[in-house]
This record gives C-alpha cells, sequence and structure tokens, in this order.
C-alpha cells in the first residue's frame, strides 16, 4: 500500500488535535530540490500546517482554461506523507497575466477613473462578471482534485478581502443594489436628501459610484458605496464558499480578515459565512503598544468568531513593521514567543506565519520568514525551532473551534462596520473623529488597567455582559437606541463617548439636540459641538484633561461627574451618570488623555463589579484565563522592565512544577498554569 493511501486510511493526526504551526508555503517559486530542504527543516521545527497557493494562480493556471496541477499534487503528497496538513487557498486575489489582457473590464479602476494595469496583487474588480467567473472556475478545480486528499485540513478562500473599484461596470452593479436596497428613486432621494446641491435624481442610469468630484461628496451616497462594496466581497467569498463545501463537504471554510486597519469589509457578516475565522496581525510597534497591539487584534478575532477558537493565519517571525517610519525593525530576541503566548491566551489555535521562505527577489522579498536569507544557521530560524518545540509543550491548548467562550469576559465594546463608514464623511465638524483610534483607545486603557474585553455589534445577545462601551457610534438606528435601553434597565452599564447618536443610520442628523439616539438613555441633551483645534486642550474639575472635542452637555436627569473648568464650556458637565432601571449610563463628552481614560474605564468597571483575571493584572502585567474543553488555563504574560511577584495557584504547564503562593515572573517572561476549578475567580 502506498504512503498516501495509507494516510488516507486516517495516519494522518486529526486536525485541531495539536497546535496549528507553519506559515505560507510557496513552492511554486523554488526549484523543486529545494522541496526536500525544506521538508527537512519543517521537521526539524515541528511545523504542522503549511497555507499553499494563495498567490499561485498563475502556477496553476498559466493560460486560460489549461491547468498544470502536477507540481501541486507532488507538493500535497509530500506534505501528507511528512505528517504536515495543508491550508489550501484559491488563488484569486492575484489574478494571471492573461486574465488582464483577455478581460480588461475585470481590472480595478480608481475614484479618479484610472485603471490599474496588472503587476501587483489585488488587480481585480469584484464586480466584473468575467473575474468572478474566472475565480468559480479555479475554485471549482481545486476543490473537485484535492477535496478529498489527505493533507487537506481547511479551506483558505481568496486573500485579505478588501479590493474596492469603480468604473462602468461598477455603477451598473451599484444601481442594481440600490433598486435592491430602496425599491425606487423616490425613497433614494428622500433618504440621500439629494435636492440638496441639485442632486436629484430622475433616471437609475443617473447614479455612478462616488467617484472624484469637484467638492464635498453626498455623505450618504458615500456611505452606500462602501456598503455596496462590502457586500460586493461578500458574494465573492460566498461563491467559493458554497463550490468547496458543495465538493468537500466537512472541510472547514475561512478567509483571512487583515486586522485592523482594512474597513472595506463587513467582519461579522464575513464570519457568519466561515466556518472560523482568521486573521492576519502585524503589529507596528516596538515597544510596550505593540503588545497592546497583540492583544488588541487576538479580541477581534475571538470576537468575530463567537467567542470561539480562532485561526493566526500570519504574524511575523522577525520583523516589525512601521510604516509610519518606513522601516522594518528586527524584533528583539524572545518577543516572538512571547507574542504567540499572547495570541494562545486569547483564543489562538496556534500560529501561522506569512511565511516560510523569504524569497530571492519579489515585491515581499525582505517580508519576515521562517526560513530567512541567512537560512538555517540564523537566530531567526533558532527561534522557529524552539517556538515549534514551545507549542508541543502546551499541546493541552489544542482543540478545535467548538461553542465554548474561550475568554469569560464581562466588558464589550462595541464595533461595527458603519460606524467606521459613517466618520470617514468629509463633512463632519473634524477630522479628528475617527473610529479606529477611538475604540482602540478604549481597548487599550482597559489593558493597562488589566481588564479583559470582547467587541461586539448591537444586534447580538448583550445579556452575557456587565458593560458595554461605546467609543464611536455616530450613527446609530432606533433598534441599536432600543437595544442599549434594554440592556441598561436589566442592570447594564452603558458607556457612550462624544458625537454617539447624532444621526440616523442613514446619515440624517436627529433633531433636537445632538447624541439624539441616546440623549433620553443618557439623561443628557448635547446642544453645541466645540471642536478643539489639534494643539488645544480643555481641563475639567476632576483633574482630567480633553482634548481634540468638547461639548456643551445640558443634564436632563443626569449628573456630572467631571464639568469643563476651562474654555468657553467652563461650568458645563464634561462627565455624566445616570440611572437607568437597574443600570447606569455613563457619558464622556470629550476625548480623555490616555491617562484620563484609563482612570474614568477603571471607575466605570469597578462601579458594575467587574473582577480581572488576575487581582494583580495591568498595569503591564498581562493575566488572561482560557476556557477549554479540558479545564481552565491561567496566562500570566509581563511586558515591563521589571520583575512581578504575584499570588499563583495551579501547575506550570512547562516544568509541572506545583505552585500555591508568591510567584515571580521575570522581565519580559510569562507563565501558563494549569488551574484547578476552585483556583478560578467568581465571577460578578
Amino acid at each position: 500500500m502506498s504512503t498516501i493511501e495509507t494516510l488516507r486510511q486516517g495516519e494522518l493526526p486529526a486536525w485541531g488535535s495539536r497546535l496549528v504551526y507553519g506559515g505560507d508555503y510557496n513552492p511554486e517559486q523554488w526549484p523543486r530540490e529545494v522541496w526536500a530542504d525544506d521538508v527537512r527543516l519543517m521537521r526539524e521545527a515541528r511545523v504542522n500546517t503549511v497555507t499553499v497557493g494563495v498567490f499561485a494562480w498563475s502556477s496553476l493556471e498559466p493560460r486560460e482554461g489549461e491547468y498544470t496541477f502536477e507540481w501541486l499534487d507532488e507538493v500535497m503528497d509530500l506534505m501528507a506523507a511528512n505528517g504536515i496538513h495543508v491550508v489550501l487557498a484559491t488563488p484569486t486575489a492575484s489574478p494571471p497575466p492573461w486574465m488582464s489582457l483577455a478581460y480588461p473590464d475585470a481590472l480595478p479602476v480608481t475614484r479618479e477613473g484610472v485603471r490599474l494595469m496588472h503587476g501587483s496583487r489585488d488587480t481585480y474588480n469584484p464586480a466584473s462578471a468575467d473575474y468572478r467567473r474566472l475565480a468559480r472556475r479555479i475554485t471549482r478545480a481545486l476543490a473537485e482534485r484535492y477535496g478529498d486528499h489527505p493533507a487537506l485540513a481547511m479551506w483558505h478562500l481568496h486573500n485579505e478581502y478588501g479590493t474596492v473599484s469603480y468604473g462602468p461596470v461598477t455603477d451598473a452593479a451599484f444601481r442594481i443594489w440600490l433598486r435592491e436596497r430602496y425599491g425606487d428613486l423616490e425613497t433614494l432621494n428622500h433618504t440621500w436628501n439629494s435636492g440638496f446641491w441639485s442632486q436629484g435624481y430622475g433616471a437609475w442610469d443617473e447614479i455612478h459610484a462616488p467617484q472624484a468630484t469637484q467638492y464635498l461628496p453626498n455623505p450618504v451616497h458615500a456611505l452606500d458605496f462602501k456598503r455596496f462594496s462590502a457586500d460586493q466581497l461578500l458574494e465573492c467569498l460566498i461563491e467559493q464558499a458554497e463550490i468547496v463545501r458543495a465538493v468537500s463537504p466537512g472541510v472547514p471554510v475561512t478567509t483571512n480578515f487583515m486586522l485592523p486597519t482594512w474597513n472595506h469589509i463587513d467582519q461579522w457578516d464575513f464570519a457568519a459565512e466561515l466556518d472560523v475565522v482568521s486573521i492576519d496581525h502585524y503589529p507596528s510597534a516596538r515597544d510596550i503598544e505593540g503588545e497592546t497591539h497583540v492583544s488588541f487584534g487576538a479580541d477581534l478575532a475571538r470576537s468575530f468568531n463567537g467567542g470561539r477558537p480562532w485561526v493566526l493565519m500570519e504574524q511575523a517571525t522577525s520583523l516589525i513593521y512601521d510604516y509610519a517610519q518606513a522601516r522594518l525593525f528586527a524584533k528583539e530576541p524572545g518577543r516572538l514567543a512571547r507574542n504567540t503566548v499572547q495570541y494562545l491566551a486569547k483564543g489562538a489555535t496556534g500560529s501561522l506565519f506569512f511565511q516560510w521562505r523569504s524569497p530571492r527577489t519579489g515585491a515581499e522579498f525582505f517580508h519576515s520568514p521562517m526560513v530567512p536569507h541567512a537560512g538555517e544557521d540564523s537566530r531567526v530560524f533558532r527561534e522557529i525551532v524552539d517556538l515549534g518545540r514551545l507549542l508541543e509543550q502546551l499541546g493541552e491548548l489544542a482543540e478545535p473551534a467548538t461553542d465554548v467562550r474561550v475568554n469569560e469576559n464581562r466588558v464589550a465594546i462595541v464595533w461595527d462596520a458603519d460606524s467606521w463608514w459613517s466618520v470617514e464623511t468629509r463633512a463632519l465638524p473634524s477630522d479628528d473623529l475617527a473610529f479606529l483610534p477611538a475604540v482602540r483607545a478604549a481597548h487599550r486603557g482597559l489593558w493597562w488597567e488589566g481588564i479583559n474585553a470582547d467587541v461586539v455589534r448591537l444586534d447580538a445577545d448583550l445579556s452575557g455582559y456587565d458593560v458595554v462601551l461605546v467609543p464611536s457610534k455616530f450613527a446609530a438606528s432606533d433598534a441599536e437606541a432600543d437595544a442599549l435601553t434594554e440592556f441598561a434597565e436589566n442592570g447594564g452599564h452603558v458607556a457612550f463617548w462624544y458625537t454617539a447618536g447624532s444621526t440616523d443610520e442613514n446619515l440624517s442628523v436627529r433633531l433636537g439636540g445632538f447624541s439624539g439616539a441616546f440623549a433620553s438613555l443618557a439623561g443628557i441633551r448635547v446642544e453645541e459641538h466645540h471642536p478643539l483645534a489639534p494643539d488645544e486642550t480643555v481641563a475639567l474639575t476632576d483633574g482630567s484633561v480633553g482634548e481634540a472635542w468638547s461639548e456643551d452637555v445640558q443634564l436632563r436627569g443626569a449628573e456630572s461627574i467631571a464639568d469643563y473648568a476651562s474654555g468657553p464650556l467652563a461650568g458645563r458637565p464634561a462627565i455624566t451618570r445616570n440611572d437607568v432601571g437597574d443600570g447606569v449610563v455613563h457619558y464622556l463628552s470629550t476625548r480623555l488623555s490616555a491617562g484620563d481614560l484609563r482612570r474614568h474605564l477603571a471607575r466605570i468597571a469597578e462601579a458594575a463589579g467587574i473582577t480581572r483575571d488576575h487581582p494583580d493584572a495591568g498595569h503591564g502585567l498581562e493575566a488572561v484565563r482560557r476556557v477549554g474543553a479540558h479545564g481552565t488555563h491561567l496566562f500570566l504574560i509581563n511586558h515591563t522592565d521589571s520583575p512581578r511577584t504575584l499570588d499563583v495557584s495551579g501547575e506550570d504547564v512547562l516544568t509541572g512544577t506545583r505552585l500555591a503562593g508568591a510567584t515571580t515572573i521575570p522581565p519580559h517572561g510569562w507563565l501558563v498554569v494549569r488551574e484547578e476549578t476552585e483556583a478560578r475567580a467568581p465571577r460578578a
């Protein structure tokens, strides 16, 4: 019996029975004699999973309809024979050159009307019927050939969905989408207020995607186009998912979200179509801010996956990508393992990287690899080998995605695509109302206070949380206001930031006072906005400092926690509190400095009875309790330059040492503790 026939009978370990370890593997970029060396090094590093085919379309279909699968056959068999699972990608993020020539409408068009040429990745138009047809065809060909291959562990559809295109093909698809959304032009014109600046539409063909124009575009037009573009990408995903599920039932399906900066999709809608969420995550800071970013990306991934284990599809082995300084900085020794432990604490199923081996040339020939240009005799590869050993030692954490919530957090931060898109309009009173910085600041403040959090959308079940934070919700629907009202009346604590609820979901300002959607809930009325200059601050009576924004807040049942102490709003409420049913609603009318935001978040959490996963968590000591089918593990990670001593009860997973009392974690060190049930802190 051949090796492959034997493996078909189940000798390859079940995927999910061990922590996933490996990365993007591009054998089509290397001669065959390198493949044997790759396998030798993979075995040395204890790699058990590789992602294959992400950008291989021209290698799989060099000419239209002509497939060259033989090399991939060999790679799939080689991986199976060596006990390595394959996450097989559809290559549709990088169409081959022949498509660009044969189907120019499949190329993306910029908002300035420029058609982009082939020469990079992502050169496709998601609205193009030709692109969609050819993407479905290569997907089906791969599924039919490899759907029952013993090495196949998961389908990786596309890569980092996020291309937005304009032009005539997109215009036609956009009009169809608008017809389905509004039904008739009268409703569209009313919602868009298209009488403003003489934009009233008398025929559907008069509507185009919001391309470059003389001055300010219609904000609702622009928002609807973002919604449409996200739906186009979602349709592309669904088309491929339906094919692979029909041909290879039972094989899980994923695609990788590029977090957190890409905002061209609605992550919740995408997650609903996947079996497991995967993310690519590249923190850009060399100091402890990078560690807060790791935590943020992990919380996003787990939350999008319904609280269940998720896949870290890409992280960097050796580099920190600081695009602000246009530098690829080297990670210091030990950071790779520490960051991986952070991801594991928050539900990762292991760690995959981009990429396995550095290419000798090409657009990303200095991207972070597992096998660097220096080869196996290098610090990077030695750390990769050490990490493989570590993941085997932590193997008891391995389990497939289940219905078990990995982290039992009681604080949630509101995240939704419309919130992001709504504040991207150019017509707002300030350009300093961006969504991501506000959410990051809230998450970072909680992290420094040692409080773990999920992200949620407001149409989800909020009953499992004690606190819901709303740092950026400029546009809000009546249904979202009702959801938070019910949450507060039932005992929940809600905190809104400035401008929340100023418009409805279609950017129509709510009359009678800003923050109208949530004004009665917060017990306030916001009469006027007072944006601050970039270098301007305002003092509060509790010693806090506000920046960027302030508001004229009037009390309508709420009490003031802190007033403005300087500026034109001196004596007016700045931070308020309102009792609602059995709960409490807080309002922050200015952007607090980082330290002041931390202090107020701690105040809100304490009032809600929030407990940390370890009482000494915070100030650079990250404590996360991971719940699994085989018990609980407490992760303690010291991100500071000083040792931290704290009481720990349980068993050190790596050494088997019994811990009962004061335990010291060295600077930048960490500990994974197998807990007994009674060692777990009670939940409020």
